[in-house]
């Protein structure tokens, strides 16, 4: 394809020299445009920008341009060029770049669009970040959708991929969970209750806001019993490590369920301790300031901020000296080139900070930090609150969609085709989760309809499986290997709709390639639906198993052949799990 733009390039640039007698270092590049219906052709070129050296009218100089084009020799073998007003509409011969393709996509399967822009990059991307006193809630699964497809996104472009997270696992909120069990668990356990352990420690969470309404103390109560934790106090401790692992064994079956998986995980309760150290060797070595309290300051006015505190007076510390600490940490751990934060679009502020303060402190590497922000992700009718028990739990929400999708197959009395009910169901579930929380611009809020994110039809996860086992049932009627196309067979793909299924899937390496550049893996849902809309028209218009031809057959079962690995590759990226039939 870009061996053919180059000559179409040249062409235009040598028959404007000859036919208005003009130096081709005087032309600019002509200035490639995809036109706005397939039926127009692949390429546009606006005349405009030679009107002034040809003393010609842009429509004119197109007419005269396509007229010397046609004059030239074995045109053909390039394509067709026609006058469209001010513009000259291309149409490509892309058989020879067509059969390239068809190629490439059967050598390389579902890895097609992979590259090596990344290579020799190591990133660590962090995200989840779960407290160890409630489970996992819907906003947590738009973060750990993100986390897990932009890892999987960067590793196509060929970067070495840590996947980390931080495990909020002390502090105040985690007391107040602690404290109201103490006062209210009569020790029951998630076992004698028959409840995961998150949902159980999470129960209490409620509890506590529910009782802090009654009682004024509760608030001190809760610092007290952070300060014996400090202090090691042996019977908080043990509190405090029963009821964490009771949250972690939970929150790991949701992950789990969800896909989600982890090369390293830390916990706050062990990085804490490192920020102070660094914040002392820090104000040691200049970078900090001190005042009459004792309490260590950094000046941010030059990136337009008021200074910020990093050690109190009393020498604890807060949230960004922890951070501090802990990306040092890391980076002794694993030298990466870029460190990756999924964090909502609330702690802009706080990540702007960071990474100045650790630019301050001379590590070079902190040029290299991302803070990957995005939006809320509520409720059709308004917002989550964990305290009061308003949110989504992640598992109520996935076992909602299992159900759904279950009862859809069996309403379509598809559940003979399918090779497991229960397993293609929580398929289609996970593949509408990701899918609908994926397909919008991380840095934009969003609107979580779990009915709409399981349908069959539109933009959704399903919709794309389907699509996908569609091509499986036309592969497995067929029959036959499908391994190459030779350049006959391609040249019969030229109606309009096979052209431009072969132009997207072109596309597809280079969207790969931006989606990393952009952390952006709504690129890739897109891709996934313009290409499934645009085969289920070109299906419904077109016979492809009784085509007119064994020739005509071939080709185009060929080219759904390579349709299914290319979607299968983009659906890897966006975890929607690809499936044979449904």
């Amino acid at each position: 394809m870009e061996a053919l733009k180059q000559w179409w390039s040249n062409a235009i640039i040598e028959e404007l020299s000859n036919v208005f007698n003009v130096p081709q270092e005087e032309l600019p590049q002509p200035t490639l445009q995809t036109p706005p219906r397939a039926d127009m052709g692949d390429l546009a070129i606006p005349c405009f920008p030679y009107a002034k050296a040809a003393r010609t009218a842009p429509a004119v100089i197109a007419t005269q341009l396509v007229e010397a084009l046609q004059s030239r020799e074995n045109i053909a073998d390039y394509g067709e060029p026609k006058v469209a007003g001010p513009y000259i509409n291309i149409f490509l011969n892309l058989s020879g770049s067509s059969q390239d393709l068809l190629t490439q996509i059967f050598e390389q399967g579902s890895s097609f669009g992979h590259n090596t822009t990344l290579q020799d990059q190591r990133i660590m991307v962090e995200f989840s970040s779960p407290n160890t006193n409630k489970p996992l809630h819907l906003g947590h699964l738009r973060n750990d959708s993100l986390g897990e497809s932009v890892s999987r996104i960067l590793k196509a472009n060929g970067a070495e991929v840590k996947k980390v997270n931080l495990v909020n696992n002390r502090g105040m909120h985690i007391c107040k969970s602690m404290l109201a069990y103490k006062l209210f668990g009569e020790g029951k356990t998630p076992e004698n209750e028959q409840m995961k352990g998150d949902h159980f420690v999470g129960s209490f969470y409620v509890k506590f806001a529910q009782w802090a309404k009654e009682d004024d103390s509760a608030d001190q109560q809760v610092q007290d019993m952070l300060e014996l934790w400090e202090q090691g106090d042996p019977e908080t401790l043990e509190l405090w490590n029963t009821m964490n692992n009771w949250t972690m064994q939970g929150i790991g079956e949701t992950y789990e369920k969800t896909g989600i998986s982890f090369d390293t995980i830390y916990y706050e309760s062990d990085t804490y301790k490192h920020g102070k150290d660094e914040i002392l060797q820090g104000l040691k070595d200049g970078h900090f300031f001190t005042k009459d309290d004792g309490s260590v300051w950094v000046d941010l006015e030059p990136i337009g901020l008021d200074s910020k505190v990093l050690l109190r007076g009393n020498g604890t510390t807060l949230y960004m000296t922890q951070d501090v600490g802990t990306a040092i940490a890391r980076h002794r751990d694993w030298p990466f080139d870029q460190l990756v934060y999924v964090v909502g679009s609330e702690q802009e502020y706080h990540f702007k900070v960071l990474f100045y303060i650790l630019q301050v402190m001379d590590n070079s590497w902190a040029k290299n930090l991302y803070h990957l922000s995005y939006g809320m992700v509520n409720l059709p009718d308004g917002k989550m609150k964990s305290r009061e028990g308003t949110v989504v739990d992640a598992d109520d929400l996935m076992a909602e969609l299992v159900t759904i999708a279950r009862d859809e197959i069996i309403a379509k009395e598809r559940q003979d085709i399918v090779d497991d009910l229960d397993k293609t169901a929580e398929a289609i579930a996970l593949g509408a989760l990701n899918y609908y929380l994926l397909q919008v611009t991380p840095t934009k809020d969003m609107i979580f309809n779990p009915k709409e994110s399981i349908s069959f039809q539109g933009n959704t996860g399903p919709y794309i499986q389907y699509t996908g086992a569609r091509m499986a049932s036309i592969l497995r009627k067929y029959n036959k290997p499908v391994l190459s196309v030779d350049d006959r067979e391609v040249s019969l793909l030229n109606l309009t709709q096979e052209r431009e299924l072969l132009g997207l899937m072109q596309k597809y390496p280079e969207l790969v390639a931006k989606a990393a550049t952009d952390h952006n893996p709504a690129l890739i849902t897109s891709f996934l639906y313009d290409i499934a809309k645009l085969f289920s028209r070109y299906y419904h218009d077109n016979s492809i198993l009784k085509a007119e031809s064994e020739s005509l057959v071939h080709a185009r079962v060929t080219l759904v052949s390579a349709i299914s690995l290319v979607m299968q590759s983009a659906m890897n990226l966006v975890g929607v799990p690809y499936l044979a039939s449904m």
